[in-house]
């Protein structure tokens, strides 16, 4: 089994390699607490990293979710453009709410809309 260093590792170089191939984007999605698949619960600090080892592949976040007390849209903002600006203005940016009740209710969020 693979360390969660070694996983970070070998994503880095993924997108090292993928930069020097050509290829046009590298995406990271923000998810938490799920088994089955893809775990990323800070894609921006993944994708600065990234900026940093990669000359001209464009960067995608998504998706962030937003549901409303989940992740703060100014807070959300601020950490956009400073991943843009370090990574030279390549970043791309998703937002949307999350496609699974565990994830926002591992935060202790409500799902439904009423008060």
């Amino acid at each position: 089994m693979k360390t969660s260093l070694r996983v970070f590792q070998e994503a880095l170089e993924q997108i090292e390699l993928a930069d020097r191939l050509g290829f046009d984007h590298a995406w990271e999605a923000e998810h938490h607490f799920l088994e089955e698949y893809s775990h990323s619960s800070a894609p921006e600090v993944f994708l600065a990293a990234a900026s940093q080892r990669t000359r001209s592949i464009r960067l995608g976040h998504g998706v962030m979710l937003m549901p409303p007390k989940y992740n703060h849209p100014a807070r959300a903002a601020e950490r956009i453009a400073t991943l843009d600006l370090v990574s030279g203005g390549r970043v791309d940016f998703g937002t949307g709410q999350s496609a699974s009740r565990v994830e926002l209710e591992g935060f202790r969020r409500r799902t439904s809309r009423t008060p």
